[in-house]
């Protein structure tokens, strides 16, 4: 770098002055470095020798030249802004005399020397002059950038509150009492703001000791990290022109990556917010090789139709029961991924069409078509029956949900039979006169979600014995699955395909295009990382994929020969996916076999189809 010379002093210092007032203040030069966030700015925009040599791109170009190089080069607010993140990044990786040096050449200053004063004054606990230092600042609040415009309470009052509380918790964390006191009524009380919280500050003068104090106070204690946490909220008052908020281009770089990662079609691995497990330098893409698309294994064991199959809730084991009556248990390889026959249940004469895990999978319910009156608790583990239900012979038991509990279950059918039962089958509730198609248990161990034949799925109270509406389609709702959360229903409704209700807000979210659904029962599923992805099977022998925030299917999976009718996504395991069909099989689907580099990092991938990205209650 270089010295402009003497005949370029006049042009620098009009450039400073111009780009420190775009931040509201004046240019003032020799500035004293104060904690790395003050730097020099002087009447020369080189840095160097001052000699009135040359070198560089500019070495032999007269002062007039130079000067009019110097003019293009005013900065935009944009630009500016840049140079102060990064300088703001450079201080906190304690490179001052860098920072120093970029705000010299540039002409622009890191923070107004207001705010590194009160910045200093908060980190080494000097209350006082932090307090007059308000004063300083009052005037520089009013900045439409600021995010306190429309707070009834004045900012500088609010700032004020929380410098006071601070000094309070110290006080009292010393074991000052007295100052702490005088602290509370002298200098809090008469602000006359918040008194609720001045209410709970004063309990804690009868904390006996610090660890309590902080305990109850939710403090981290005097010192650093609680001194920093309250910089980040007195910042908020001010103007980031004043005072830029903490960390500022670090938040703007997470934010930018998980905003890739949330458009990205295939991201199925878990979210990591430390920027160190991403590159910066490369767009954030997943391939679809990294999805589970590809088949990985085809089970052949049943000898009829598969209608329903169902990872455990550990995601170690799958169940799937078929029309030859049997249930089989296969074991998930923790490291390999592939299934191996565990068990087989048998004597289920009218076949299985339906399977719930007991919430610790212990036990495994298994019920049958329409014409069946029984259902089967079997013990995973032993691979025992343990309770063979059945009320009466005009019953029909074709769904169930276990109680969060473990210890209860609900049964219903199409026939009028709701049924709430222990584990041996003994009747501990029923409900009259409601034809059941599907049923959930949510959380809160009290609502039973039940779809019926009038199209809708109403929550039912076994306690209380109350009901509700929550959900009505204009078609027969076939089955539904409820997500972890309980706020989501995914629904496979005759001849219209897969709907997405929220079930707290009582409204249709989305259609989901693709599938082929008729007048067959297909259960869809929830899955991957945060169950951001939604897969059902259908009529023409496909498993359909979709982003749960996407109508349009990501991936049609093809392999099945008939009516594909039940998906299941491993809950552990979200690159693992089984379906069952009625050519006889159970499809494990799996990320592609072999992936080379490129590929894994997704810099191979074809582009993606249309994807429709809109909000979604999560």
């Amino acid at each position: 770098m270089q010295s402009n010379g003497a005949g370029q002093e006049q042009e620098s210092s009009e450039l400073s002055c111009l780009n420190s007032a775009q931040n509201g203040e004046s240019s003032s030069a020799g500035g004293s470095h104060s904690n790395g966030l003050l730097s020099n700015t002087d009447n020369s925009n080189g840095v160097g020798t001052s000699n009135g040599s040359s070198a560089g791109p500019c070495s032999g170009t007269s002062s007039s030249e130079v000067g009019s190089l110097k003019k293009k080069k005013r900065l935009s607010q944009a630009e500016e802004d840049v140079i102060r993140l990064i300088g703001q990044h450079l201080h906190g990786l304690g490179l001052n005399q860098t920072v120093d040096l970029l705000m010299q050449e540039s002409g622009c200053r890191l923070e107004h020397p207001s705010a590194s004063k009160f910045r200093n004054h908060v980190m080494e606990g000097e209350w006082d002059k932090a307090e007059n230092d308000l004063n300083e600042l009052r005037a520089l609040m009013h900045s439409p950038n600021a995010i306190v415009v429309s707070l009834p309470s004045p900012p500088s009052q609010r700032m004020k509150f929380l410098l006071l509380q601070q000094k309070y918790l110290e006080y009292l964390e010393d074991g000052k009492v007295l100052e702490a006191l005088q602290v509370l009524r002298g200098e809090l009380t008469p602000l006359k703001y918040n008194t609720d919280r001045i209410h709970i500050l004063s309990g804690y003068l009868m904390c006996s000791h610090a660890d309590d104090l902080r305990a109850k106070a939710e403090w981290e204690g005097k010192g650093t990290a609680s001194r920093s946490r309250l910089l980040d909220k007195l910042q908020t008052y001010l103007p980031p022109s004043v005072m830029l908020p903490p960390r500022r281009l670090h938040t703007l770089l997470r934010q930018a990556v998980e905003l890739q990662r949330d458009r990205c079609l295939y991201h199925n691995t878990k979210l990591d917010n430390s920027l160190d497990s991403v590159s910066l330098l490369l767009d954030h893409v997943c391939s679809r090789k990294q999805f589970p698309c590809y088949t990985q294994q085809i089970l052949t064991e049943h000898c009829n139709e598969v209608w329903f199959c169902k990872f455990s809730n550990d995601g170690t084991k799958l169940a799937t029961g078929s029309k030859d009556t049997t249930v089989i248990i296969w074991q998930v390889d923790p490291e390999s991924h592939q299934l191996k026959l565990l068990r087989t249940l048998e004597g289920h004469a009218y076949g299985v069409s339906y399977l719930a895990w007991s919430p610790d999978d212990t036990y495994l319910i298994a019920c049958g078509p329409d014409d069946c009156s029984e259902l089967w608790l079997w013990n995973v583990q032993t691979g025992e029956l343990r309770t063979k239900m059945s009320q009466s012979h005009e019953d029909s038991l074709t769904s169930v949900a276990w109680n969060p509990d473990g210890k209860r279950f609900v049964a219903g059918g199409q026939r009028g039979q709701f049924y709430q039962c222990d584990l041996d089958g003994n009747l501990l509730d029923s409900w009259e006169g409601v034809r059941v198609q599907c049923l959930w248990c949510l959380s809160d161990g009290r609502t039973v979600l039940a779809s019926d034949t009038h199209q809708r799925i109403r929550g039912y109270n076994f306690e209380d014995l109350t009901d509700r509406n929550i959900v009505q389609e204009d078609h027969p709702i076939m089955s539904f699955t409820v997500s972890k959360n309980g706020r989501l229903a995914l629904l496979n409704v005759a001849t219209q395909g897969v709907h997405l209700w929220d079930l707290q807000d009582r409204v249709l979210v989305r259609k989901y295009q693709g599938v082929t659904q008729g007048f067959y029962t297909i259960h869809s599923c929830f899955g991957g990382h945060n169950e951001d992805f939604i897969a059902s099977g259908s009529e023409d022998h496909k498993v359909y994929i979709w982003h749960r925030r996407g109508e349009l299917p990501i991936a049609e999976l093809t392999g099945h020969t008939r009516t594909v009718n039940c998906v299941s996504w491993n809950p552990a395991i979200p690159g693992l996916m089984a379906s069952a069909s009625d050519d006889g099989t159970v499809r494990i689907w799996g990320p592609a076999p072999f992936l080379d580099s490129q590929e894994t990092d997704g810099l191979t991938e074809q582009p993606p189809p249309p994807y429709t990205h809109t909000p979604c209650p999560e």
